[in-house]
């Protein structure tokens, strides 16, 4: 392994060696809602999950959960701010916020046709649940790959344990999330998966479990989640009466490691810590900023000869 290199293949060298410079996210709220908020998003949804739905903080509060209208506006503003604060040339259009798939076929295509008449963008990345999946979504999305354009899908997991699932209020099995993958990688999409370690119930053993399976089925990008407490979440109101425990940075570093050393070594890592907005998180409150945090994990696996793919069949990372 280079000693130039990260102990693990980082997003930011992925698409630097795919596009040989430097790539910007621009991430909207098409108005979507899940399946078990309800269309104006005030039901109750998973445990964890915040009313902004993973919303990008930039894009300020939206208690309509209707921003459809505004999409084209989001993306001009975002372009715009982007080519003036960095120079930015390249672009990847980034469906963020809650499920955005939840929709008729035919919704979803006028939604990300708009989205993409705005910019040349390089990738179109559509963040969803397993269970917001089916035949016709995956085909349509598979219709916007091109020879310059990308198509990636994120599809929240979590964790590959049913009780797990049932505990947070999911709404959707492991085997949902199989039948999605399957799905998307029938079609030749790129798929990453989205984990969160330190979920209620589980602890070490349980969270290897769930790497080890997803690490069989080859995904191309993993983004990996501290439990975070969210104000005005359900997680927030137990945490309030001691019927759950937030990991700290050294519990979550360790699974980190572990993790890193089972996934393939081809497998993008995409995000390894949360960075919740301070305003909207309860706990943990003494978690090192990311980049603190990144800065003590490579040092630890420097310091243990340890990077990703070391438990790997497929060999560590180079």
């Amino acid at each position: 392994m280079s000693k130039a290199r990260e102990p693990y293949y980082s997003y930011k060298r992925y698409l630097s060696e795919r596009y040989g410079t430097t790539v910007y996210r621009v991430s909207v709220d098409a108005g979507f809602s899940c399946p078990h908020r309800g269309a104006d998003r005030s039901g109750p949804g998973c445990i964890f999950c915040g009313p902004e739905g993973a919303r990008a903080p930039y894009l300020g509060d939206s208690s309509a959960g209707d921003e459809s209208g505004r999409l084209e506006a989001q993306i001009r503003g975002a372009l715009e701010f982007l080519k003036k604060r960095y120079g930015a040339r390249e672009f990847i259009l980034y469906f963020q916020a809650y499920s955005n798939t939840n929709a008729p076929a035919a919704r979803l295509k006028e939604l990300y046709d708009r989205g993409l008449s705005q910019a040349d963008f390089r990738e179109l990345v559509v963040s969803t649940r397993p269970d917001c999946v089916d035949r016709e979504k995956a085909d349509l999305l598979a219709s916007y790959k091109n020879g310059r354009r990308d198509v990636w899908i994120e599809l929240g997991l979590q964790s590959f344990h049913d009780r797990t699932l049932e505990r947070i209020n999911r709404g959707h099995t492991a085997a949902d999330f199989r039948d999605a993958f399957a799905l998307c990688r029938e079609r030749g999409l790129k798929i990453c998966v989205h984990l969160v370690f330190g979920l209620p119930g589980e602890g070490r053993p349980e969270i290897e479990a769930t790497v080890r399976e997803l690490a069989a089925l080859g995904p191309d990008g993993v983004k990996i989640h501290n439990l975070h407490v969210i104000a005005g979440t359900p997680l927030a109101e137990e945490y309030a009466r001691g019927l759950v425990k937030v990991p700290g940075a050294a519990e979550h570093l360790e699974r980190v490691i572990g993790a890193l050393e089972l996934l393939g070594p081809k497998t993008v890592i995409m995000r390894l810590v949360c960075d919740t907005p301070p305003a909207r998180l309860v706990a943990p409150r003494d978690f090192p900023d990311k980049q603190r945090f990144l800065a003590l994990l490579r040092a630890e696996m420097a310091r243990r000869g340890s990077c990703q793919g070391k438990s790997h069949p497929g060999g560590i990372y180079p």
